[in-house]
């Protein structure tokens, strides 16, 4: 199961959002559950630096866990392709930073959620998705 955002250093939700979003991955992660973080510069110019300096500042400042990837475009015709097929499966596409994207474990998107929607919100459907991960593979064992 993966939450899959996309970050900002220097954004109004950054502070809410990378705590919760650590807090997330310490509860349910690293085996059956990932929040995947993608630095964004579309909105606001809210993520300028290298991507050295962004995964530091996440490190050092909310002792970040969760991978954390390059720097991407997440809308318009230069977006990476993972973000295009978020848009395209979701109907949602980015329109500020720390939008969420839930996928389950057949790269299904089950959920899509702008930044006004907290982490604490959408918390109980990614736990549901979890466990019911967690359940398929003790049957299958």
């Amino acid at each position: 199961v993966s939450l899959v955002v996309n970050v900002a250093s220097q954004c109004g939700f950054t502070d809410q959002h990378y705590q919760a979003l650590q807090q997330l991955q310490r509860d349910l992660g690293p085996h059956h559950f990932n929040v995947l973080a993608f630095p964004c510069n579309q909105f606001g110019q809210q993520e300028p630096d290298s991507n050295k300096e962004i995964e530091s500042f996440a490190r050092r400042t909310y002792s970040v866990s969760f991978p954390m990837f390059s720097k991407i475009a997440v809308t318009g015709t230069g977006a990476h392709p993972a973000f295009k097929y978020l848009t395209q499966t979701s109907g949602k596409e980015p329109t500020w930073n720390f939008w969420k994207y839930l996928v389950a474990p057949d790269g299904k998107v089950v959920g899509a959620w702008d930044p006004t929607v907290s982490v604490d919100e959408i918390k109980p459907q990614i736990t549901a998705l979890v466990r019911k991960l967690i359940l398929q593979k003790r049957e299958d064992l």
